[in-house]
């Protein structure tokens, strides 16, 4: 059903008689609470349980805290592993959805709920409440959004059944009277988590790496020295995420970076050809391991690039390391840039030629080439400077 765009006027409407007040809040359980939301901004993983606690307080089952960059959710963290998945079908139905564009539009500097933020009449047609979180035992919402220096935004979202009725004057005075302690921890996140990723680049630069920090999407975080000698001939810096000038290769980092940012970066070697007088390079992907949602962790991935000269043909071991191929995988790979084809490299193994042909393409798709040729070009190109 699509719901027709027209004006919204804004409106903190009076909320409806009868709906339970939450009992005020102890000052040593507020106080408690506070403690953990600051601790949880040096440490992400603590997150999980304030929300809990946050959630409780105005009487609602789940609580979420998301990053997003305007409408485009990126990275989020629950108060259980159950709201995780309910959050994640979430995302991919509605990417840009009526309450969470609203809630951003009205730039408000305290937690508005759904009727503060949605008609009467979209409550009642709009998708997103009648076909996915009524049927799924919610509805009812109160959030507020963060405005950080990254230029991303942080929402603290608690839902409930709309059952139960819409969050209250009581309710949503409660958790005002935290906001600016969760705007605060979100400011030091932010800040901590930039000077993390500018250290990691500072820290390869030192070992003689050019390396670069990437972010959701493949987005540029930081650049050493080294790293941004490589733009514009064999890097770009665009917008939404580093790019390689080689359109293959490009295409590889692509899709190693792609998706939704919720899922981990795969390792990727990114082998890019010799071009304009500059030698080949390979760009190895290494994904930041860290907590499940780490909802402040920026850093997807660190991108290392590997400038390489032409010299013999490197050892089974030499292939393996630079694009991330099995023994045997690699073992075949370098008996064909050695000069064998398929059947007679098979024989060596010891494996039948359909097994070699298998193989093959695997090592096509992991090097980002099409032809044996290709790969014969690439691997005797590949020796390691220094």
């Amino acid at each position: 059903m699509n719901i027709p765009q027209r004006p919204f006027q804004p409106v903190v409407r009076p909320f409806a008689l009868g709906i339970e007040a939450p009992a005020p809040i102890p000052t040593a359980e507020a106080q408690a609470l506070i403690d953990r939301i600051y601790e949880a901004a040096a440490v992400p993983e603590l997150w999980r349980g304030v929300l809990a606690d946050l959630a409780r307080l105005v009487d609602a089952p789940e609580a979420v805290m998301v990053v997003s960059t305007g409408t485009r959710f990126r990275d989020w963290v629950t108060s259980s592993p159950e709201f995780d998945a309910l959050v994640l079908a979430h995302f991919e139905r509605f990417p840009d959805n009526i309450r969470t564009r609203r809630l951003l539009e009205l730039g408000h500097p305290g937690f508005l709920t759904d009727r503060d933020v949605v008609s009467e009449e979209e409550l009642a047609t709009d998708p997103l409440y009648q076909d996915f979180l009524i049927p799924r035992g919610y509805g009812a919402g109160t959030a507020t959004a963060v405005q950080v220096p990254s230029g991303d935004s942080v929402i603290i979202h608690c839902e409930r059944p709309v059952a139960e009725g819409h969050f209250g004057p009581a309710a949503v005075g409660v958790l005002d009277g935290l906001r600016p302690h969760l705007a605060r921890a979100a400011l030091l996140s932010a800040r901590l988590e930039m000077e993390r990723v500018a250290t990691t680049a500072r820290t390869l630069e030192l070992l003689g790496l050019p390396a670069a920090v990437l972010g959701s999407g493949g987005r540029l975080l930081a650049a050493n020295p080294s790293l941004t000698a490589l733009m514009p001939h064999i890097l770009s810096d665009q917008p939404a995420r580093l790019a390689v000038v080689d359109p293959a290769a490009d295409r590889l980092l692509r899709e190693a970076v792609s998706g939704a940012g919720f899922g981990p970066v795969p390792v990727r070697s990114i082998p890019i050809p010799a071009q304009r007088g500059h030698p080949p390079v390979i760009l190895h992907l290494v994904p930041v391991r860290g907590a499940a949602h780490d909802v402040f962790a920026r850093a997807r991935a660190v991108l290392v690039a590997t400038p390489v000269v032409a010299r013999d043909v490197p050892t089974a071991d030499v292939v393996q390391g630079l694009f991330d191929l099995t023994p045997a995988e690699a073992r075949l790979a370098a008996l064909i840039a050695a000069g064998d084809a398929p059947a007679p490299a098979a024989a060596k193994l010891g494996i039948t030629a359909s097994t070699a042909r298998s193989v093959l393409k695997r090592i096509f798709q992991k090097t980002g080439v099409s032809r044996q040729a290709e790969l014969v070009g690439l691997l005797t190109g590949t020796a390691l400077t220094g």
